[in-house]
């Protein structure tokens, strides 16, 4: 057992970001559960959406950002986020980080949904690798940080108080750990790698989700998962991403007859938000009895795109295509989950002594449909902000703890690969882009049938996370951004306007939007924190 005074879990954005805002206040534990830069701010390629030009304004951020979230974004936090965002980007870039340029002004792309070009990037599409350079540069010579990789965070430790630290597993030992902190920030990212089909990174589980769920935190909108349009579909490749700046540049989307569809599907076209784009996809493979569409770049010339997009082109080359003069096979794939642990506006979760910001938490700025390329900016806004609040709130170092859920025995990093294969087809078959009563149901009682009392704290987390998602589905009968249920296709404003919350011990329940942290009336009241 360890004593330490800042537990950050994650070395995402979010993660860096908080770890950097407490550096030199005490002694900070950052644990990654892969190499310090394996995560999906490493993989990011589109950019950071921010006001950063004359002929854009703070008020057209926040309007794109609430009308792309469906009624569903709270309005005080997308109104921090776009109005604190050019302050952190200003920030990354004293600290030396190279976003491309003209001249001497910054290079700004236009993504859907968007109604100004105000998306940085950085070496063309490696953004988010280009952020992580920068800030484990600066994190190097930070004062009292330690960084443990292979580490996997298993479980978190609480008493009848608060959040006290953590248990993880030395994943080249096997070895359990225990850690004890005056506060614990959770940046462990988003779940994808519970769906078949996924552009996430292997490290992207939801451990964090079903950690915090399990020591009894509010979880919410877990149904409104936003699955990319434009992943890379090739037999045997993975389902790398392709950004959408490639159609924020004018790439066209054509079905297997070279037809060119998204105007049948809405008006904007192949700007239409992300949930719009990927469904139609859907559509027309289904109307042409084809497993593909294709992305058409050819028009945009060699020259631009191994400019603009040099990853992309470099890895789409080890497919044998050539993006200038090749069609490009892509599919849907989940992408980026909108709900996770609810959180107020400086990070807190309803558990006092555990904070969270970027893809773990729902800060209420998505709602139901994330803008394109705000994620990065929510974790450099809000993991800054979830470490000023956890030192701030000034908890004192715990001399000992109990774990509601302790298991006896070794503990496990690893989910059993027949578990975990089997987790990924019935969430992509049933869970996906299309769902269902019926198929939510069955989803429910399979996830419920992999269940076991000999499971361990790792496989527990992943059938967690699994069917947090496949009830809230369940739960929410309208279709809104990234949730279509084919047994109610359309939005309900009358009873639906309401994020879904989920907590330890209670059926899913509705939260107003703009309340953070409601009370119950069933006796398992979640604690509310002032904003």
């Amino acid at each position: 057992m360890e004593r330490v005074d800042y537990i950050v879990i994650g070395s995402g954005i979010a993660g860096l970001r908080a770890t950097l805002e407490l550096a030199g206040h005490g002694d900070i534990v950052v644990l990654t559960k892969e190499r310090v830069t394996q995560s999906s701010t490493e993989y990011a390629q589109g950019g950071v959406a921010v006001v950063m030009s004359d002929d854009d304004d703070i008020r057209l951020h926040y309007e794109d950002t609430v009308r792309a979230g469906a009624g569903l974004c709270d309005p005080d936090a997308v109104k921090v986020l776009v109005e604190e965002g050019p302050k952190y980007i200003e920030e990354l870039i004293g600290w030396g980080a190279r976003f491309d340029r003209v001249g001497d002004r910054l290079e700004l792309g236009r993504e859907a949904a968007h109604s100004r070009r105000r998306i940085l990037h950085a070496r063309g599409d490696s953004t988010g690798r280009e952020i992580v350079r920068t800030m484990l540069g600066r994190l190097s010579c930070a004062d009292g940080v330690r960084v443990k990789q292979h580490a996997l965070s298993v479980q978190l430790l609480t008493d009848d108080r608060r959040c006290l630290g953590v248990q993880y597993v030395d994943t080249t030992t096997g070895r359990p750990h225990l850690l004890l902190a005056r506060a614990v920030i959770l940046a462990t990212g988003g779940a994808g790698q519970v769906f078949a089909q996924t552009t996430n990174p292997d490290v992207a589980t939801g451990d964090g989700i079903a950690m915090a769920y399990r020591a009894g935190a509010l979880v919410a909108d877990m149904e409104f998962v936003q699955f990319h349009p434009t992943a890379l579909n090739v037999p045997g490749a993975p389902r790398f991403l392709l950004s959408e700046a490639m159609r924020g540049e004018g790439g066209r989307l054509r079905n297997d007859r070279g037809e060119a569809f998204m105007s049948r599907y809405h008006p904007q076209a192949e700007m239409a938000p992300r949930d719009v784009v990927a469904r139609a996809i859907i559509s027309e493979m289904a109307r042409t009895g084809t497993s593909t569409v294709f992305l058409d770049v050819r028009h945009l010339g060699a020259a631009f795109l191994k400019r603009r997009f040099p990853r992309i082109y470099r890895t789409c080359l080890k497919y044998h295509l050539d993006i200038a003069r090749d069609l490009i096979p892509v599919s849907p794939a989940a992408h980026y989950i909108m709900g996770g642990v609810r959180i107020d506006l400086y990070g807190r979760t309803s558990i006092p002594g555990l904070y969270a910001a970027g893809e773990v938490a729902c800060s209420g700025i998505h709602g139901a449909n994330r803008l394109a390329s705000n994620s990065l900016l929510e974790g450099l806004v809000f993991g800054a902000r979830a470490a000023r609040a956890a030192k701030e709130d000034g908890w004192e170092r715990p001399s000992r703890f109990r774990s509601p859920h302790r298991r006896e025995g070794r503990a496990s990093w690893r989910v059993p690969d027949q578990i975990l294969h089997r987790v990924r087809e019935v969430m992509w078959q049933k869970v996906g882009l299309l769902r269902s009563e019926k198929e939510l149901q069955r989803a429910l009682a399979e996830l419920e049938a992999l269940r076991s009392p000999a499971s361990d704290d790792a496989t527990e987390n992943f059938l967690t996370v699994a069917q947090l998602i496949a009830r809230a589905a369940l739960f929410r009968r309208e279709s809104r951004g990234g949730h279509y249920r084919t047994d109610y296709p359309r939005r309900d404003d009358e009873h639906w306007l309401v994020h879904s919350g989920q907590q330890r011990g209670r059926p899913p329940f509705t939260i107003p939007v703009g309340t953070v942290f409601p009370e119950s009336d069933d006796g398992l009241s979640v604690r509310r924190i002032d904003s």
